[in-house]
């Protein structure tokens, strides 16, 4: 069961502790640990360990596959494992860590996959008992050491490191835990306890309803708004409102509810003057949702009447600019479809759509294709010029040329481009 439906490879050593948790103790107890000698001679020859990669794994993946299509062989396997791993985060030797460790000591090799990973089986199998626990574990969670092994290392995926400097101890509540891992029956019982402050911020001033937003959890979105005292006008550190991040992630069914209150700007601009348009037709630093919910969010906003298309942020790059930047090739088609959305808009370093969209070396690995797509839509419209030069003294070619991309290269070329153009250095 643990090998077939964790959420990753797990070691020996985290296999061998995890199954030596007794399901309703106090504390660890060393003398249930079997060796992992003892879990291959049970295992029947069907386990076996990866000694290139030190993990426990099936003898073959047709194993895996049969053990996933037949679900009756285990009952209620992800809520089984989230009750150990939660039963061994309320351990008391567990609980008297440091929340200042930065890494899990070697006495305790389960408890970074206990950590992060609890709350992904909890949301595929919640149960009563595991709500219980989850509850237990929450209360004081910002000094228990797995609020750090959680948070941390998903936040250094994303923009908060890099915008705000902040390399100090996690710091939240139990709403803020539960809004970033997405498991609802937590949420609505943590509501009816009412011991926390709905508008708490974190160590990044955001809210448990930011949170949510951001991982786009829209039932607890719901919830949240739909309980009084919430403050759904928060902004972060940088500006951003609850709609701005929803429209960054392409979560649809967040932009909608948030498009049916009153109190809603679309048109709102954070500090950088990106607009939540802005946020749904370029790359964002949140690396959640998919091409498809950002075009449909683009859509939805560019149907209310208040929404510019065309606005530009503080740099002078407008929604159509982020998006051949990001080689968002559908949001692009449907921008240009729009009369009052100019092409070949500079922005404040002389940049034009066509420019960003050539300079592909800056794009997501395997969207050369995109780009390329980009790049011909663009120099299908009359009122686009392939001549342009920004303020570096540089041509879309040479974007192109530097980004090592032949068939852009090739494009602009066809299109009559001056590849003698020096740049601002000759």
């Amino acid at each position: 069961m643990w090998i077939s439906h964790s959420e990753r490879p797990l070691s020996p050593d985290e296999l061998c502790q995890a199954l030596g948790v007794e399901i309703g103790s106090i504390d660890l107890n060393s003398d249930n640990r079997p060796s992992i000698r003892t879990i291959s001679n049970c295992g029947l020859g069907l386990i076996t360990v990866d000694s290139s990669a030190w993990k426990v794994r099936l003898v073959h993946f047709t194993l895996q596959e049969h053990i996933l299509a037949n679900p009756r062989l285990f009952h209620g396997p992800h809520s089984m494992i989230a009750e150990v791993c939660l039963t061994y985060l309320n351990f008391g030797c567990i609980k008297d860590l440091s929340p200042a460790l930065r890494s899990p000591p070697s006495t305790a090799p389960f408890l970074e996959y206990a950590s992060r990973y609890w709350g992904a089986h909890t949301r595929r199998q919640p149960s009563t008992s595991v709500i219980s626990l989850a509850l237990t574990l929450l209360d004081g969670f910002d000094e228990h050491i797995s609020c750090e092994l959680l948070l941390r290392e998903e936040f250094q995926k994303h923009e908060h490191w890099g915008v705000y400097g902040y390399n100090g101890p996690i710091k939240c509540t139990a709403l803020h835990a539960a809004a970033f891992l997405g498991v609802l029956e937590i949420m609505v019982s943590l509501l009816k306890i009412n011991k926390w402050d709905l508008n708490a911020t974190s160590s990044f001033g955001i809210t448990a309803l930011m949170w949510a937003t951001k991982m786009g959890r829209d039932q607890i979105v719901k919830v949240l708004l739909e309980h009084e005292g919430v403050d759904s006008h928060i902004v972060d550190h940088s500006g951003r409102t609850l709609l701005s991040w929803a429209a960054s992630g392409g979560f649809g069914g967040i932009v909608g509810i948030l498009l049916e209150r009153n109190d809603v700007d679309p048109e709102s601009a954070d500090v950088s003057g990106r607009t939540p348009l802005s946020w749904a037709a370029g790359p964002g630093l949140w690396p959640l949702g998919t091409d498809e919910g950002r075009e449909s969010v683009v859509k939805m906003l560019l149907g209310r009447n208040e929404v510019n298309p065309d606005t530009a942020d503080k740099s002078g790059r407008t929604p159509l600019s982020w998006a051949a930047r990001g080689g968002c090739e559908e949001i692009v088609r449907i921008l240009l479809e729009r009369n009052d959305v100019n092409p070949d808009k500079a922005d404040g370093g002389g940049r034009t759509p066509l420019s960003w969209g050539a300079r592909s070396e800056y794009g997501e690995q395997g969207r050369e294709e995109k780009y390329k797509r980009v790049v011909e839509l663009l120099l299908e419209r009359n009122d686009v010029n392939p001549n342009s030069v920004d303020k570096r003294g540089w041509m879309p070619l040479s974007w192109a040329a530097r980004g090592r991309n032949s068939d852009i290269v090739g494009i602009l070329q066809r299109h009559n481009t001056l590849s003698n153009t020096v740049d601002e250095s000759g």
